[in-house]
């Protein structure tokens, strides 16, 4: 008695009409490439400054910024010695006519009530908002100025985070802009230490922002009504 055939293997992949077997190709052969492109523009975002990062530097960093950012501070002889706090606070549109603006509320206080005596905290928690407002920080220069295709890129994404925090309705009314700020206060020296370090916090205010989730949700309305 010949012992059954195991499913999955190539036998199993063999039995398979033509058409299929033509999908099963196309799929594996598209994974590939992405892979392929991933990893290579991965070695381009690490390697050296070189001919093909200096010609293709944008699309390299609108590929890797922010979901693929390689990031070594783990590793770094000087950590980060500072604690970051992101507000915000939103103006919101009241359906009855008006407007006010909330109070500031601390985000990032927010993430480290959810993180802390969790034994398996969210790297979203953790890293998300952190990181967003890093990458807004390092991408722009005086005046708020973006710095390049970056720096535009990492204002929507901070823009983002904040709009779902918030969500599109807030205290009887849409959320129509949004404004956010960071406290940075720095770290004491430790007490054997001879450093001074002055921990005072300093405030950075950010313009107000038009919400794109209030723009949809215009959009929206405009479209009920001509219908």
């Amino acid at each position: 008695m010949e012992p059954p055939e195991e499913s999955g293997g190539p036998a199993a992949i063999g039995t398979l009409s033509q058409p299929a077997r033509t999908v099963v190709a196309l799929a594996l052969a598209a994974a590939a490439v992405g892979v392929a492109v991933h990893l290579l523009m991965v070695f381009l975002h690490v390697a050296p400054s070189n001919t093909a990062t200096k010609k293709h530097g944008e699309l390299v960093g609108s590929y890797i910024y922010p979901e693929f950012e390689q990031n070594w501070k783990l590793f770094a002889p000087n950590p980060l010695q500072q604690n970051i706090h992101v507000w915000a606070r939103a103006e919101v549109r009241k359906d009855e006519g008006g407007s006010e603006v909330t109070g500031w509320v601390d985000l990032t206080a927010m993430d480290i009530a959810a993180i802390r005596h969790n034994v398996a905290p969210s790297h979203t928690e953790q890293n998300q908002l952190r990181r967003a407002w890093s990458f807004y920080a390092a991408s722009h220069g005086e005046k708020d100025k973006p710095i390049g295709v970056r720096g535009e890129l990492s204002r929507q994404y901070l823009q983002r985070i904040v709009e779902d925090r918030f969500g599109p309705r807030l205290n009887g009314g849409d959320v129509v802009r949004l404004q956010v700020r960071s406290g940075t206060t720095p770290v004491a020296a430790p007490a054997w230490s001879p450093e001074k370090t002055d921990t005072r916090t300093t405030f950075q205010v950010l313009p107000w922002w038009s919400s794109d989730v209030a723009d949809q949700v215009d959009e929206d309305e405009g479209g009920e009504d001509a219908s």
